[in-house]
């Protein structure tokens, strides 16, 4: 190729505006309009909307696709094009700055109605491509009712950006273009970083952006959004429930690492497109893509109360739970702050009791520990919160530890947030016995299968058999006791590394 005569697509290069929102290569965009029938292309009569219009890319794209389904029946090129940019495509921006990138890359011009823009019937310079005002509703608790902003973070004055997104604030874009629309498509904005935490302890919205799509009821339905809803957390255990049980969901298409789908983009978790179908009811087709992995199933999504995103683990898992005759290990774990104590505090230098924390080891008062009373004077095991894998990613050698730390604790031992507390038991013996359990690859893996953050809670161990402490399991016990295949053993081998090899 002659480089000097390469025009790139200037799509491909724009900088992300932050993680909360991040832009849509045109090859990602492109990838998800072919899970769509490809005869939409070929009407006239088909809608689309892009609810959140960043760069533009799925409305070029569409318009693109039409240009040729369309030359046939409309030969007058001129018209055609006028037809499908007023008559088929259809965005709500998110802010003014992705408003007029939009219009630049739908109509070529900023202004819809501007001397270079490539349609000739629009009388106003936004088009079809919009951003209606719209003001965050704020509750009593400092709170928007449509997205959960908070009014310290988010309340400015005019003149500025309030992220008050349309869709999802009192905007019916059916209502605004007097169109139903027959497909919605887009790359919703994930979370709010309003002073609450960041990454994966800010507060996800991607959700409400596809329930309020759904309401819509178009005939087909396709975002991209981050997979951590896979295994709920902050604020998406309904939503998860709602897209588990939802049997309309007919393709998701995962990425383990946000990276092999949004270039230079770690998302903890990964992402997933998906493509809901009104008129479809039976199982999802599931393609899970690590690398130049793929693994492909066809099978229900609400087998288990979380996703998991490999055929090969949940056939694992499913054994798990046949072993375990459905108790877990979960029932021995503690909740968030088993003692009351955030992590902020610190050992004192006088106190009757020994506190593990982030910030050391050393005593502290028995009088001042708020909470977990029955647990202080037993045998227990720590284990540190936050994992060992970065966003629920493996090393460089593509293996994964899954905890960073675990620790015998004794009577008189207590400890901050930073750790659960897996207990209690009955001697030290037994304690010994549950860490060597932990430390197996086996149950490592099973914890990771529904680990997509940094953040171990209690329902990570859902997933574990409660089996006897009164041994130390070994991980050629593990699978012979839950009967898997020399397949299952190797992926298991090939995705946890031993423990202490760090």
């Amino acid at each position: 190729m002659n480089t000097a005569m390469h025009n790139p697509d200037i799509l491909t290069c724009l900088a992300n505006l932050s993680a909360d929102e991040v832009f849509t290569p045109p090859k990602l965009a492109s990838a998800m309009l072919d899970m769509l029938p490809q005869d939409l292309f070929r009407s006239g009569e088909t809608t689309f909307l892009d609810p959140v219009c960043k760069s533009g890319v799925f409305l070029r794209e569409i318009a693109r696709r039409l240009n040729d389904g369309l030359r046939d029946q409309m030969p007058d090129e001129q018209k055609r094009v006028d037809h499908i940019l007023t008559k088929q495509v259809f965005g709500l921006a998110t802010s003014e700055l992705t408003s007029a990138i939009s219009r630049r890359s739908v109509y070529c011009s900023k202004k819809a109605d501007g001397r270079y823009s490539i349609a000739t019937k629009f009388t106003t310079f936004e088009g079809n491509i919009r951003l209606p005002r719209t003001k965050h509703r704020w509750s009593n608790n400092g709170r928007c009712e449509d997205c959960g902003a908070s009014k310290g973070g988010y309340e400015r004055g005019e003149a500025r950006e309030a992220y008050a997104y349309p869709f999802i604030h009192g905007i019916n874009p059916q209502e605004l273009f007097e169109v139903q629309f027959d497909v919605i498509i887009g790359n919703p904005p994930y979370q709010l970083n309003d002073g609450g935490g960041t990454g994966s302890s800010a507060r996800p919205i991607y959700h409400l952006f596809i329930e309020q799509a759904k309401k819509l009821s178009p005939r087909l339905l396709a975002m991209i959004v981050p997979s951590r809803w896979f295994t709920g957390g902050k604020g998406l255990d309904d939503f998860r429930q709602q897209m588990l049980a939802d049997d309309r969901i007919r393709y998701i298409i995962d990425y383990s690492d946000s990276r092999d789908c949004f270039p230079g983009v770690d998302i903890a978790g990964g992402v997933n497109y998906f493509l809901w179908d009104r008129g479809y009811h039976g199982p999802c087709s599931f393609t899970n893509i690590h690398g130049a992995h793929r693994d492909v199933a066809v099978r229900p999504l609400n087998e288990l109360d979380t996703l998991v995103r490999h055929s090969t683990t949940l056939s694992i898992v499913r054994k798990a739970k046949r072993c375990a005759s459905e108790r877990n290990l979960s029932e021995c774990v503690s909740s968030r702050k088993p003692f009351g104590l955030d992590s902020k505090v610190r050992p004192r230098n006088a106190g009757g009791l020994t506190l593990v924390s982030s910030n050391g080891i050393g005593l502290f008062p028995k009088s001042e520990v708020p909470d977990g009373h029955d647990l202080i004077d037993t045998w227990k095991v720590f284990v540190s919160k936050a994992s060992s894998d970065h966003g629920g990613q493996a090393d460089v050698a593509g293996l994964r530890k899954v905890f960073a730390r675990i620790l015998p604790a004794g009577p008189g031992m207590v400890c901050t947030e930073s750790y659960l507390v897996i207990g209690p038991y009955p001697n030290e013996r037994q304690a010994s016995n549950i860490i060597a359990y932990l430390t197996t690859k086996t149950v490592r893996y099973l914890v990771a299968a529904s680990l997509f953050t940094q953040n171990i809670t209690k329902d990570r161990f859902a997933f574990v058999p409660l089996l006897p402490a009164t041994k130390a399991w070994t991980d050629e016990e593990l699978y012979g006791e839950l009967r898997l295949d020399a397949d299952e053993v190797a992926h298991i081998e090939n995705t946890i590394r031993p423990w202490g090899s760090e």
